[in-house]
């Protein structure tokens, strides 16, 4: 048994705000504390540490093809990023589009313990699987992306009974060993096939004539029927389009009442006044989902710097595309299920937008006043690489810092937002709900997140640093599973991570359906699709951790 004592122990989970208090951690599970005949084989003393559970970023961009595309795309960008292997211990290299092992490294090298894709295709499930269980140190999951695939819009437009949509993604989740569901841009990236180049949330659709809203109330309605505990993640129609805000707030309403998260907010937070019709509406957008308790969302931020967006959203991506730095792009169609688009970008401080956008994602992260509702993010890599994330965390708990960085960026989108008169700051119980209990509860994943007994000991420890990015970006110890990984930010032990999957219960009547859909239409077989429980591991992953649902609905 290992006794992690005296240290300041943030667990939002069991509302503790800084208690001194001590950890027993045995079989890889934190214990209650022993009777006094116990033995205890080893001890650290943590006191005047900070103690938290391992982090869990519920949305990060690690696997799936268009990672790869953007690696093969960018390989100045692994060139630049030389890091020398230490120890032995294969690392790579990247920044915007870091290798499986990199990226494993530097999320625990933060403290993180559990990433999830956000944007897995279910006919590429296999690939994406493949991927993440190349990745070390963490554990792992992924989102099914439907919405512009064939066969539901297919179901939708025919008037097909919610049940059969309820049964269908439950069979995708299931044959994809997915954690969630996921809708890019609904109903978008299929018209994108058909020559529209964008699609409000109550513009039919050129061939199947259904309405992203409807894609949404379906989808919505079939992940709640379903008892999957995270919310339909959706992101939104008309990324980055001024005056989106009005898009984003139908969004929420389009939801009527059923859980709802919106991604990456920042990029769906825009309006249109002032001489550059582009401004700020973070303020209207907080505060819906401030009244509307049915509402989440992660922020997205965009950090300054060079990076490269890598999204299923192609129509986004090809109205983007003239903006590309460096000046080299990919889009295109997958089949009859998705789209892929990845254009490399340089986020500016001096120019007004990119300046304007800096702003409007810390603006919701300071109105939003449920940090149970409110995920730290950058859209990896799409608004800035995770290794970011101290800085930001930084400029949320510091207000002088923040407004010595406002006074740095383009200075007329300063002065058109309100970022230097909000006083709040985040504290470390606000950054340990949002990083851990947060996104834990919204996940269903109950033994992690927390510091309980039973909880898995994914255990992060830092140093009472009051430059918060310094302390965020190098814990001085980092356990997972009971097991130390990490010492003063660096790897002294490579583990590999479990995958955590959802397993609804489905009618399995809409097999028949599905093969005769595969087999006419499709290149593949609807039994070629499935990933099996056994190759998850053969994967990669140190094995499957699967998840019940909360119970179908009647």
């Amino acid at each position: 048994m290992l006794r992690l004592k005296n240290g300041r122990v943030y667990d939002p989970a069991h509302g503790l705000d800084g208690q001194i208090r001590d950890l027993y951690v045995e079989d890889g599970r934190i214990v209650a504390a022993p009777g006094p005949d116990a033995r205890v084989d080893d001890e650290i003393d943590f006191a005047g540490r900070v103690v938290m559970a391992g982090a869990i970023d519920l949305h990060t961009h690690i696997g799936g093809g268009k990672m790869n595309i953007a690696r093969a795309l960018l390989p100045e960008d692994h060139r630049a990023d030389p890091v020398p292997a230490m120890g032995g211990m294969h690392a790579g290299c990247g920044h915007a589009a870091p290798s499986t092992w990199t990226t494993g490294y530097r999320y625990a090298e933060m403290g993180y313990t559990a990433c999830f894709e956000p944007a897995m295709l279910p006919s590429n499930a296999r690939h994406a699987h493949l991927e993440m269980g190349d990745i070390p140190m963490v554990d792992k999951g992924a989102y099914a992306m439907l919405g512009s695939d064939d066969f539901f819009l297919r179901l939708l437009s025919s008037g097909a009974d919610q049940r059969l949509i309820n049964d269908y993604v439950g069979w995708t989740m299931d044959a994809s060993q997915a954690m969630a569901i996921k809708v890019v841009n609904p109903g978008g990236i299929s018209a994108f096939k058909f020559n529209a180049r964008n699609l409000d949330l109550d513009e039919a659709h050129p061939y199947y004539r259904v309405t992203p809203r409807q894609v949404i109330r379906a989808l919505a309605c079939a992940v709640h029927d379903l008892g999957v505990a995270h919310p339909l993640h959706v992101h939104a129609s008309n990324l980055g389009i001024p005056g989106n805000a009005d898009t984003t707030l139908a969004t929420m309403a389009a939801a009527e009442g059923l859980p709802i998260h919106l991604t990456h907010i920042q990029f769906h937070s825009y309006g249109t006044e002032g001489e550059r019709k582009f401004s700020s509406e973070a303020e209207r957008i907080a505060d819906a989902i401030n009244r509307m308790t049915n509402v989440s969302a992660d922020v997205g931020q965009i950090l300054f710097g060079q990076t490269v967006t890598a999204s299923g959203d192609n129509m986004a991506q090809h109205r983007n595309h003239r903006l590309a730095s460096p000046d080299k792009w990919v889009v295109m169609d997958i089949e009859c299920d998705a789209g892929c688009g990845v254009v490399p970008f340089k986020y500016r401080d001096k120019n007004f937008v990119n300046a304007l956008q800096w702003a409007i994602g810390l603006e919701l992260f300071l109105r939003v006043t449920d940090p149970w509702r409110i995920f730290l993010t950058t859209d990896h890599p799409n608004g800035a690489p995770f290794t970011s994330y101290p800085h930001l965390i930084r400029l949320l708990m510091d207000r002088s810092f923040r407004n010595s960085k406002l006074d740095e960026i383009n200075p007329e989108a300063a002065a058109h937002s309100q970022l230097r008169g909000m006083e709040r700051e985040y504290s470390l119980y606000d950054i340990a709900i949002m990083t851990r209990a947060g996104p834990a509860r919204s996940l269903g994943l109950a033994d992690r997140g927390h510091l309980g007994e039973g909880a898995a000991a994914d255990i992060v420890v830092y140093r009472d640093d009051p430059d918060r990015e310094a302390m965020f970006a190098k814990p001085e110890y980092v356990f997972k599973d009971g097991e130390l990984i990490v010492r003063d930010g660096r790897v002294v032990k490579v583990v590999n991570g479990a995958l955590h999957a959802v397993k609804p219960e489905y009618d399995k009547g809409i097999e028949k359906p599905l093969k005769d859909y595969f087999d006419r239409y499709m290149t593949v077989k609807m039994e070629h699709i499935r990933v099996s429980d056994e190759e998850v591991c053969t994967c990669g992953a140190s094995k499957l951790i699967p998840h019940k649902c909360k119970g179908r609905s009647s």
